[in-house]
């Protein structure tokens, strides 16, 4: 973001950052009894984590945030092939090729269906980035199962939906996986936190070729703090929600976009209608707006762009400036009619 507001000229916090799919929402943590000066224990956060997915906490390992969970799990895994359902994070066919392995892509919009490589492991995102859809995985949970794959369920935005976890699987299953960011829903990037969960034994493995320590008092005491929070939870998802119909309504009457993509977290995938996303990245500069490019994700093309669930006046900010942009075009396009007309 900083890079971006001195590319605009002004201070980062007068950017609107709708590239982000951070919540807006954010709890309140005083930090004033937080001791510094020993080594932190993880007794206190890894109980309450445990207890808010419902797993025990031997079924689980800390990691100094999500990415960092993706990077140790690829040199954990022993498993030549990776098949990941894409588009998706990139950070997982990074982190696949970095160990080694060789990597299968499955384009989720057209070959949901697809035959994996037996013994591979299989990266699936649930709710999906960068289009934010949930899907129901019963019917693929049985076909990895049969072809016996280590799975990696990916579930960092799954608390803006509600929708059931695959934590469900875990007795049942002895090689699934399970991913939780604590940074998305919690609005905390600064804050690294990220948990994996899986059965005792998988756990136990992992735990042995881990760091002693890998996150500091302060991500603990800040996610104990939020975990407790049930009213910032009640508030971030009303005000998630609310501001997540604001703003589908206004891509949809807006003639700048093609296409919106349905989603259940709190971004929206869209294709533009008349440009690429550089350009309209370009347009948006002098009202200070970031959006993601989407261009470098397998499978999408030049013309996707993700835009976050913020505030609803940042939103109305950006509704003002692509109304603007579309009045441009508009008087673009008429311009260039008169002109032919007058040769003609």
């Amino acid at each position: 973001m900083n890079a971006f507001a001195h590319h605009c000229g002004c201070e980062a916090s007068e950017v609107i950052d709708l590239s982000s799919n951070i919540n807006f929402i954010t709890p309140n943590v005083d930090f004033g009894g937080v001791t510094l000066n020993s080594y932190p224990s993880y007794e206190k956060l890894t109980e309450a984590l445990a207890s808010h997915y419902r797993v025990k906490s031997d079924e689980m390992e800390l990691f100094n945030g999500g990415s960092s969970a993706i990077f140790s799990l690829m040199r954990f895994f022993d498993n030549p092939t990776c098949t990941i359902y894409s588009p998706a994070y990139l950070e997982y066919k990074k982190a696949a090729h970095l160990h080694g392995k060789k990597v299968a892509l499955i384009n989720r919009f057209e070959e949901m269906d697809a035959e994996v490589e037996e013994n591979s492991l299989v990266i699936f995102v649930n709710p999906s980035t960068p289009d934010g859809r949930y899907y129901e995985i019963e019917t693929l949970m049985k076909q990895w199962m049969e072809k016996n794959c280590t799975i990696l369920i990916d579930e960092s935005f799954l608390e803006f939906c509600r929708e059931e976890s695959a934590t469900r699987y875990l007795q049942t299953y002895d090689k699934l996986y399970v991913l939780k960011s604590q940074t998305k829903f919690y609005g905390c990037a600064g804050v690294r936190v990220g948990i994996v969960l899986s059965s005792r034994e998988n756990i136990g493995a992992l735990r042995a070729k881990e760091p002693l320590w890998k996150i500091s008092a302060l991500d603990s005491h800040f996610l104990i703090t939020a975990l407790k929070d049930e009213p910032f939870r009640t508030r971030s998802h009303a005000l998630n929600d609310e501001a997540k119909r604001y703003l589908k309504t206004i891509l949809e009457h807006s003639p700048l976009f093609e296409e919106v993509l349905e989603s259940d977290a709190n971004f929206f995938l869209v294709r533009l209608a008349h440009m690429n996303a550089k350009a309209f990245q370009e347009k948006l500069i002098p009202q200070k707006i970031m959006v993601r490019d989407c261009s470098n994700f397998d499978f999408l093309d030049e013309r996707f762009v993700r835009i976050a669930v913020k505030d609803l006046e940042a939103l109305k900010r950006f509704e003002i400036a692509i109304a603007n942009i579309a009045s441009e075009m508009r008087e673009g396009t008429i311009s260039e009619t008169d002109r032919e007309n007058r040769w003609n």
